[in-house]
Formats: C-alpha cells, sequence, structure tokens
C-alpha cells in the first residue's frame, strides 16, 4: 500500500481510474474510496469491511448541480445541497426514473458531496465514487475494530483484513470521530432528519428556513 501526500491527489485518481481502492481523510475518519460505476471495485470495498451487500455504500458526487442530473430532488432537497455542499451532510435521494441506480448505492441513494481532501479527490476523478469507513462492518466487527482515524491504523486494517488497498491519501488525524449527519429527502415531501451527526441539526434547519421548513431537531 502506497502512502501518498495530499499534493499526488492525481495519483490516487489514477489509480481509481484503474479499478484500485484507495483511502483517503475526511474530518471525520479514513474512507474507502471506488469507482462507483465499477462493480469489481465497489465489490472489493465489500470484501474488505465484511459489510453485507444489502448494506449500500455511500455515494459521492463532485458538486451539487451533479445532483441535479441524478436524482430527484425536493425543494428541500434543494435548499440542503445549496446551503450546505459541500460537506459533511448526507442526503437519501431517489433516483431519476429514466437513471439507473448504481447496483452498490442502491436505491434510494444515500449521497454526499465532500469538501477537503476527498472533496478534491471525486473532482479530480470526474465521477462518482463509492464509499465506506475504514472499518469492518457490523455484525462482523469486534469490539476492537474502529474506524481509522490515522494512516497507520489505515495500514493496519489492510494488514488484519488483506483488503488490497493500493494507496492511503495521508492527511494526519481525522479528529470528529463521528458519523455524517443523513436527512432523508423524498421527493415531493418535507426532509426528515434520519440521523444526527457532524451537521448540526440546526444548521439544517437553518438551510430549509427560506422554505419555511420543519423543525429538525
Amino acid at each position: 500500500m502506497d502512502i501518498l501526500a495530499p499534493d499526488q491527489l492525481p495519483d490516487a485518481a489514477r489509480l481509481l481510474a484503474a479499478g484500485q481502492m484507495v483511502a483517503v481523510p475526511t474530518p471525520r475518519w479514513y474512507m474507502l474510496c471506488a469507482r462507483a460505476a465499477d462493480p469489481a471495485a465497489t465489490n472489493a470495498v465489500f470484501r474488505a469491511k465484511q459489510r453485507p451487500t444489502a448494506k449500500p455504500l455511500l455515494l459521492l458526487l463532485d458538486s451539487p448541480a451533479t445532483s441535479e442530473s441524478l436524482f430527484d430532488l425536493s425543494s428541500d432537497a434543494r435548499l440542503l445541497t445549496g446551503g450546505l455542499w459541500p460537506g459533511d451532510l448526507a442526503l437519501r435521494l431517489p433516483w431519476k426514473p429514466a437513471v439507473e441506480p448504481v447496483a452498490a448505492v442502491g436505491s434510494p441513494a444515500l449521497v454526499g458531496c465532500p469538501d477537503g481532501i476527498l472533496g478534491q479527490l471525486v473532482a479530480l476523478v470526474g465521477e462518482p465514487l463509492a464509499t465506506a469507513v475504514c472499518s469492518i462492518s457490523t455484525p462482523a466487527a469486534g469490539d476492537a475494530d474502529h474506524p481509522a482515524l490515522t494512516t497507520d491504523q489505515v495500514a493496519g486494517f489492510e494488514r488484519t483484513t488483506g483488503a488490497g488497498i493500493a494507496a492511503v491519501v495521508d492527511g494526519g488525524i481525522c479528529p470528529h470521530g463521528r458519523h455524517m449527519t443523513i436527512v432523508d429527502c423524498p421527493a415531493g415531501a418535507a426532509a426528515r432528519l434520519e440521523r444526527d451527526g457532524t451537521v448540526h441539526a440546526r444548521a439544517i434547519e437553518a438551510a430549509l428556513a427560506p422554505a419555511g421548513g420543519p423543525h429538525v431537531g
């Protein structure tokens, strides 16, 4: 497994384009990333994490505008993407009827638009990535299995699982250690806070305020 500096993101993008898996830092923890459109690559993420395929991966987009072409966005969803993307918010979105869902992501899809190093990488790759936390998933995870917060912990995950991670981008220590906030955004319906996380519920409420959105708490 190669260790790449943040200024070597083009190398990480080339590895992803070649069907490899790359670990990338976020403010929360390191994430395993693969091309969403490459079933062999996304299957490698499931195998590495010992994750049931019935538990879909997170889809990452390069910009809020990309979501318009893929998903049936409600008015609330547009307010959230406009106010809080790029960032640490994930939205559960229904695919547009004419769009074939990505198998590894499922339907409705859990969708993010990251900032920071991961956001830069998605933009360099030029297409959506599928991703999940660098850790063994439940129910296979034991008490000692935690999300990787450092490159050393990514390397430990690689040694333990034989995951086949091609490279890790060294972003130092990920400080937050907490899940993304998830908001469910059904087509034509009000948004609903599904899981509290790194984006505060009051930030969700503020983003929805122009439409007189409901209190989310």
